[in-house]
């Protein structure tokens, strides 16, 4: 569920009609609506009571640090995976002991700033990780505080550039090997094993996957425990995925996740670390866009949008589908054509959809992307040098831009010749 809803015929998110929005900010822009984040955060957060639990939000999916700060004030968690998320997640004033640092390739700078700054763990994914980590927090005299990332080898049945569990993807270590590298863990000095970390992938339609993660952590968290690891925390990552489109062959909710994980996990009397992105930001954000040209081509007509590949690259990187809506709704009876809708982007590539029905459109016209909060703005780059588009954040009545789009002059300026030239 979302709040973009038609109202008097005119697509609103909340109480404000896009169109108001897109006098004042111009097009394209990102929306965001601030009941829809606030209601899929509690989803979670409510699935998984009345275990011990701490609810994640998965930066890369939107970083915006309006929106972190609208979501820590919830009481959410971050989940972070470079330092500039982390330094994002404390801009909008969440807490260092509500931070999870994840990712393959953290830097010893990286590791210095966290310690320093405050971390609640650090997701360790392999063991030259490890002796780094051990090396930094020493130099500091810090104790780090660590669950380490096993990599269970569970197909979870989604896209090859977003899956994670299997034994060939680069996250993780063997679980196979989890034993020899815990052991290693607990030798080594400034290094607290708190938890074991799981993540299998993003967008998982089907609980199963999950299920069979969850068994083999429960099943190694007993054997760690038999060892003498002191095991409190299961970080069980995030990948549930969303409806992109409005057929019924919707994903589990997340009262059925919070249950399955209840039945797998609860008899540990482990606390539980989520970190969803996706379910949370995806449908709780909209692209609108311009007509700028509707053009007949040889056998197809296309629609051509102010907005491009380089605003939402999904598509064009994941042959992703986004459900592509009219902001001003058709008459009752009108019939629909398929168009392609392209954006201005000299590539082929810069491509949304392909033969997708719409009614008929003209110049000026205005369509709204939905499900486009994750994984959309903060993919976006300046290619053709486009500026960024603007971040909007709406709650009830009003709006607020939260990311101004910059002129052409002020990409320019960042760029500098040598005197030799």
């Amino acid at each position: 569920m979302d709040h973009f809803l038609y109202r008097g015929g005119s697509l609103h998110a909340e109480d404000v009609a896009l169109t108001d929005i897109a006098i004042s900010v111009g097009t394209p822009f990102y929306c965001y609506s601030a009941a829809t984040l606030t209601r899929h955060y509690n989803l979670f957060s409510e699935a998984l009571s009345p275990l011990p639990h701490l609810v994640c939000f998965a930066i890369k999916s939107l970083s915006n640090i309006a929106v972190l700060k609208l979501l820590g004030d919830l009481g959410a968690g971050m989940d972070v995976v470079s330092i500039g998320e982390y330094m994002r997640a404390k801009a909008a004033g969440v807490p260092g002991e509500r931070i999870v640092f994840s990712g393959v390739g953290k830097t010893r700078d990286e590791m210095r700033i966290a310690l320093h700054g405050g971390i609640r763990q650090f997701n360790v994914e392999s063991e030259p990780e490890l002796r780094a980590l051990s090396e930094v927090a020493t130099s500091l005299g810090k104790t780090a505080p660590i669950a380490i990332r096993v990599n269970p080898d569970v197909d979870a049945r989604t896209h090859a550039k977003i899956a994670t569990g299997k034994s060939e993807n680069k996250f993780g270590i063997p679980i196979a090997r989890a034993p020899q590298v815990y052991a290693e863990a607990a030798k080594l000095p400034g290094i607290q094993v708190v938890g074991i970390d799981v993540h299998i992938g993003s967008q998982l339609t089907d609980l199963e996957p999950f299920e069979q993660a969850f068994q083999k952590v429960a099943e190694l968290t007993m054997t760690l425990r038999a060892q003498g690891h002191t095991i409190t925390r299961l970080d069980l990552g995030g990948g549930l995925g969303i409806p992109y489109t409005r057929s019924n062959d919707a994903p589990p909710l997340p009262i059925d996740y919070g249950a399955m994980i209840k039945r797998t996990l609860g008899h540990l009397g482990c606390e539980i670390e989520i970190e969803p992105g996706r379910l949370i930001s995806g449908n709780s954000g909209i692209l609108v866009s311009r007509v700028i040209y509707t053009k007949n081509g040889e056998g197809r007509d296309f629609l051509i949008l102010d907005a491009a590949m380089n605003d939402l690259v999904r598509p064009s990187m994941y042959d992703a589908w986004h459900d592509i809506v009219p902001v001003i709704g058709p008459a009752p009876g009108v019939e629909t054509q398929p168009y392609d809708v392209v954006g201005p982007v000299c590539e082929t590539g810069d491509t949304f959809a392909k033969a997708r029905h719409l009614p008929p459109l003209a110049e000026g016209d205005l369509v709204a992307f939905r499900s486009a909060g994750a994984y959309g703005a903060v993919m976006a780059s300046e290619y053709n040098t486009r500026p960024l588009v603007p971040e909007v954040l709406v709650s009830q009545d009003h709006f607020a831009v939260i990311r101004a789009r910059p002129s052409v002059d002020e990409i320019l300026k960042r760029d500098s010749i040598p005197e030799w030239l």
